[in-house]
Order: C-alpha cells, then structure tokens, then sequence
C-alpha cells in the first residue's frame, strides 16, 4: 500500500458510493481484473468513513435537527414536553420513520451476509448486475416527475425502497442508484429522493463498518500505514462530497438517466473481459 493506491482507492470509493455506479462492483473488477491488491478491511472501513464525513458535512442541518428532534421525542415520553410539535418538528420525526422502516429490511440480508460477500469474485455476476442498475436509471428517469414529500411519502414507499437498499448490498447494483431510482418510480419528488436516499445509508453504512471494524482489529491493523490510510480517507470525503452535488443536480435536471449508459458500458466491458479471461485460462 502506497500513497498512489490509497488516493486511487479514496476517489473510486468517494466518487462511485454516491453515482449511481456502484462502488463495490468497481473496486471488484479492479482487483480482480487488473491485479489491484486488497488493500484490507481495516482501509475498506476508513473509506466508507471518509463517504460518512461526506455525507454528514452536506447533510448536517437535516442531521442536527434529527438529533436534537430524537432527544426532543425522548423528552415526551418521560413526560417532560406536552406542547404540539411544529410543522418542522413533525417533518423531522416522520423523516425519522422513514428512515427507521427504510433500513429495516436490511435486517433480512445479515444471514446471507456470507453468501453475497462470495458474489465479489464472480465478474459475470457484476457485469450483468451494472446492466441491470442501468436498466433501472434509464426508465426511472423517464418518469413524470413525482410529487411525494417527507410528509406525503407512505410508509410502504420507504418499505420498498429499503427493500432496494437491501437488494443493493450485492456488487453491481449501485445502493444510490437503486434507491433514488426506486423512489422516483413510486412517485417521490427527485430533490426530495435524493435527499433521504443519503440519508438513508447513514443507519446501513454505520451498522456495517462497525461490524467489520471489530473484524479488523482482531485481524491486526498496520499502524504505520495510518498517513497512507488518512489520505485516502480525505479524497473518499471530498470527492464523495462533490459527487453528492452532482448526483442532486443532474436528478433536479431529469438527467439521472446519463448515467445508466455508462453502467451498461462498464457492465458490457466486464462480460467481455470475463469471457476472454475464461478462454485465455482453459
């Protein structure tokens, strides 16, 4: 591991978590195409910290005020509040249940867990799962543009798109993607789509370092490659933190779609190359 790779590492993680690409399917065909070594658990969870700090920096407002709001909610059921909550307050608590059932069918996938880790090595699996993911940009684009708000979007919308969320932990399929995309098609406002589907992978993407980061100290951490480590979180923040942007305004645009040719270009290239490498090894 060099510095090289750790910033390689951190732009493809920071750019590809949050376009519709898929990050995991990418860093798959990178190594096991192109021979780029693992560069370990303990980094992999760095870099998804550094997509965290993205995320938290561009979203704080709607973030803090969760916060506070949960503590606020707290406070009522020991009693300590009677007054009617605001138009606001209420906005946030019910973007709080949306989260909550949104990542609640991820709960279904953790007896799997192992089996879809094992899909990371198949690149016939990942192509076909880029052309899929670029299937659901170019129609989900294509739709009339929804009207659905944190207020308006039914509990049963965030179900299914948790469900996405979920089917998205398999490599190939872009968890952004997935879920902003499904969430257009039920009819949730683009802005509104994007919006909680970043939201949304706070809970998931928390949840999961957090199991793997016990995994990683017991399998040893190499401490004198931290300055490594730290730049390739800074570039996985920052260019998480751009592509956020991009991702929000190409949606606003009805321009969502553009990506899916290039899924369907990556997805064709791994087929292709997964063929050729199964005739050169016969």
């Amino acid at each position: 591991m060099n510095f090289l790779t750790s910033i390689f590492l951190g732009l493809v993680q920071g750019l590809a978590e949050f376009l519709p690409i898929s990050s995991s399917g990418h860093l798959s065909l990178f190594q096991n195409f192109f021979g780029l070594t693992d560069a370990g658990m303990f980094f992999d969870v760095l870099l998804h910290l550094g997509t965290l700090i993205a995320i938290f920096v561009y979203y704080w407002k709607d973030i803090k005020g969760m916060i506070l709001e949960f503590f606020e909610m707290c406070k009522e059921i020991g009693g300590k509040r009677s007054s009617r909550p605001a138009p606001e307050a209420m906005s946030l608590r019910r973007m709080i249940l949306l989260i909550i059932v949104g990542t609640l069918p991820l709960f279904i996938i953790l007896p799997i867990k192992d089996h879809i880790e094992k899909l990371y090595g198949n690149t016939w699996f990942i192509g076909l799962a880029l052309i899929a993911t670029g299937c659901l940009l170019y129609f989900s684009d294509r739709m009339a543009r929804g009207k659905k708000g944190v207020n308006t979007t039914k509990i049963t919308d965030a179900l299914i798109i948790g469900c996405g969320q979920a089917v998205a932990t398999v490599p190939g399929l872009s968890r952004s993607g997935t879920t902003i995309a499904t969430a257009m098609l039920l009819g949730v406002d683009r802005k509104f789509a994007v919006r909680y589907s970043f939201l949304l992978s706070l809970p998931a993407v928390i949840g999961a370092n957090l199991l793997e980061l016990i995994k990683a100290f017991k399998l040893g951490i190499e401490w004198g490659l931290m300055p490594v480590y730290v730049v390739g979180v800074c570039v996985a923040a920052m260019s998480g933190y751009w592509a956020i942007g991009v991702v929000k305004r190409l949606t606003d645009q009805g321009k969502f779609g553009r990506f899916a040719y290039y899924c369907w270009g990556v997805g064709a290239l791994a087929i292709v190359l997964s063929a050729a490498f199964a005739i050169v090894n016969r």
